[in-house]
């Protein structure tokens, strides 16, 4: 997944899983997200200090489900420049899976810019969701 914190990226993901027969048993064993690090009792609550950590824990992970051949393994971050996520398309493609990369709306425009800044969970302002979008690199 591809996309701006706000773009939907997590609202596609239920919604796929959601549609699917394994559904569930992606979710548990193959979706990874570390803004879902930061859910403390039911709330987000950031904290720029662990977000290597996160990061890190994040990938570890998926490499495990991918290790583990699960049928799909998802990996939901902005992922907005190449090295954000190049280790993980870089993992699965050594381990004979197929990459699909989806981008949700476009980090360029300046409406999706600002509709990200309403709706994103960070809370996250439209200036810092444009310094986000600035780093964004096509394929």
């Amino acid at each position: 997944m591809r996309g701006l914190p706000g773009s939907g990226k997590s609202n596609w993901v239920n919604a796929f899983l959601a549609n699917h027969s394994d559904g569930e048993a992606i979710r548990r064993r193959g979706y990874f997200s570390t803004d879902d690090r930061f859910i403390c009792e039911g709330e987000y609550r950031f904290d720029a200090s662990k977000l290597s950590e996160y990061h890190q824990l994040n990938l570890t992970g998926f490499i495990q489900a991918l290790s583990r051949h699960e049928p799909v393994v998802i990996c939901d971050n902005t992922n907005m420049a190449h090295w954000e996520f190049m280790a993980y398309d870089a993992a699965a493609k050594a381990m004979g899976y197929q990459v699909r990369i989806l981008l949700i709306g476009d980090p360029l425009d300046k409406a999706h810019q600002a509709l990200c800044a309403e709706r994103n969970q960070h809370g996250l302002g439209l200036r810092q969701i444009q310094a986000m979008a600035s780093q964004f690199q096509q394929l």
